[in-house]
């Protein structure tokens, strides 16, 4: 629990006595290498917070699977559309490698809100970062070249490259297999 109060302070400051009331709605779970947290047509029920483990968010569509995003430790992960508006997931939630993470069902974390400012105002903040990574990742791809992306890619998560198939990084670039293949070849020793 240490990890999730460390990685919420850093977001918001809250008091202590209103993260005591947000700690016991949650629930440590695992989930093993290729495990789904959440499948296309479910209803997202819970946000998580990775305590171990990577996990990627994709959609598939006529067969083909589009990486998102990837999660992995210290952050959130789940498929917020999905929990923020209770409507089925129109993406998978599939653990890469073995993970454990904290669980909090969001219809009781919503209801907590009402009742805390604190923890309002902390969620406000979470989504406005949430917000932000969606909108630079969006800019990346219409706007980067895939050398552009590849060394980003490089810079925010080198340690993906020999955890993750290649594949999904590809994906997650938003190029094939074969440029990734070259990139790779090219840009790291």
């Amino acid at each position: 629990m240490q990890s999730l109060l460390d990685f919420l302070r850093q977001i918001h400051p809250v008091p202590d006595d209103e993260l005591a009331r947000l700690l016991p709605l949650c629930q440590e779970v695992e989930f093993g290498r290729r495990e789904f947290i959440t499948r296309a047509g479910e209803v997202g029920r819970y946000l998580y917070f990775v305590l171990e483990g990577i996990q990627r968010s994709y959609h598939l569509r006529d067969g083909k699977e589009h990486t998102l995003a990837f999660t992995y430790p210290p952050s959130l992960t789940g498929i917020p559309e999905s929990v923020l508006l209770r409507r089925p997931s129109p993406h998978f939630l599939e653990c890469i490698t073995p993970s454990r993470l904290l669980r909090l069902p969001y219809a009781q974390f919503d209801e907590l809100l009402l009742t805390s400012p604190a923890l309002e105002r902390l969620q406000r903040k979470l989504t406005e970062q949430v917000l932000v990574g969606v909108l630079q990742r969006h800019t990346e791809l219409l706007a980067y070249s895939m050398t552009e992306r590849f060394r980003l890619f490089l810079q925010r998560g080198p340690h993906l490259l020999n955890a993750v198939p290649h594949k999904h990084l590809a994906s997650y670039l938003g190029m094939d297999a074969t440029n990734f293949s070259k990139l790779l070849n090219q840009l790291v020793v």
